[in-house]
């Protein structure tokens, strides 16, 4: 999809502008915010992601808006992992309340900048050098094997040795958290811009599925700081997600898997690992009651 610079300096305005509401105007000064206001504020910045995707199909078509939508679902699903971990990450560094944040702003910042970077570099890569697409799809392959299998809520990152060994040279928790949130920031950068370009390598779509995705991570901390556990079949989805795209790049050559079919991969995948978590933590917390 052909985008003018007009079009770039539009979405990159509109991209700053909601991320400054989120970051500084929505919860400014907050330590901690009512799980109504921040389910009411993750419900808002979801419908303005999806609300992209219906400018996208008023003004490029139905296959940009369906590509945008399945990459946009994807990392907000990815963001969700991402979210925990970081939650992991604070409790484990013992960060104040009224630092946390901070840490999140700076840790979504981090993000946006760090994808952003990923996905010149993965786009150039790709258009260079066409076999750095098996190569990607076998790191989602394996990264998705990993979470499916591991299913630990971000404890393994959090306690690695990288982790243990930023504790120990770092001079306070606040310094040390947000080296480690940056150090997330890395690693999710590394498995999110492959997924997202199994989907499309349109640069202006991916930009924007990351950018709308990432925005509402500071709510959505809030509402789901402490409820891991209450998700514990999430990372089933997830894993089978990164899988499953990471056989889409794999077969690319051979057969082209449309937009609309990952889209509802997507949603049939991310719906039932929340419902399952849902439904059968509901029933074993009643059951111990």
């Amino acid at each position: 999809m052909h985008v003018s610079l007009l079009g770039w300096l539009a979405l990159i305005g509109v991209v700053g502008i909601l991320l400054a509401v989120d970051l500084f105007f929505a919860h400014k000064h907050a330590e901690h915010i009512s799980l109504r206001e921040a389910a009411g504020w993750s419900v808002l910045w979801m419908a303005v992601g999806v609300g992209f995707g219906l400018v996208l199909l008023a003004v490029a078509g139905g296959a940009a808006a369906g590509d945008y939508w399945a990459g946009f679902l994807l990392e907000k699903a990815l963001s969700l992992d991402n979210v925990f971990v970081i939650a992991v990450l604070l409790a484990s560094f013992a960060v104040p309340a009224r630092y946390k944040p901070d840490v999140l702003t700076f840790g979504i910042i981090g993000a946006l900048i760090l994808r952003a970077v990923f996905i010149v570099v993965g786009v150039t890569l790709l258009e260079l050098f066409h076999p750095a697409l098996y190569a990607m799809g076998a790191l989602l392959v394996a990264t998705g094997i990993k979470i499916a299998m591991s299913g630990d809520g971000g404890e393994s990152f959090a306690d690695g040795r990288l982790m243990r060994g930023v504790k120990r040279i770092m001079p306070g928790p606040l310094i040390g958290a947000l080296l480690a949130v940056a150090m997330a920031d890395v690693v999710f950068a590394i498995d999110s811009i492959p997924a997202v370009l199994a989907i499309t390598t349109d640069t202006f779509i991916v930009f924007a599925a990351n950018a709308f995705a990432l925005l509402g991570l500071r709510a959505l901390y809030f509402l789901l700081d402490g409820a891991a556990q209450r998700f514990e079949y999430l990372h089933f989805g997830l894993g089978t997600l990164l899988v499953f795209v990471g056989v889409k790049m794999l077969i690319e050559d051979l057969v082209h898997i449309p937009a609309g079919v990952s889209l509802g991969v997507i949603v049939a995948t991310l719906g039932t690992s929340v419902a399952a978590s849902l439904v059968l933590t509901g029933r074993r917390d009643r059951a111990l009651t």
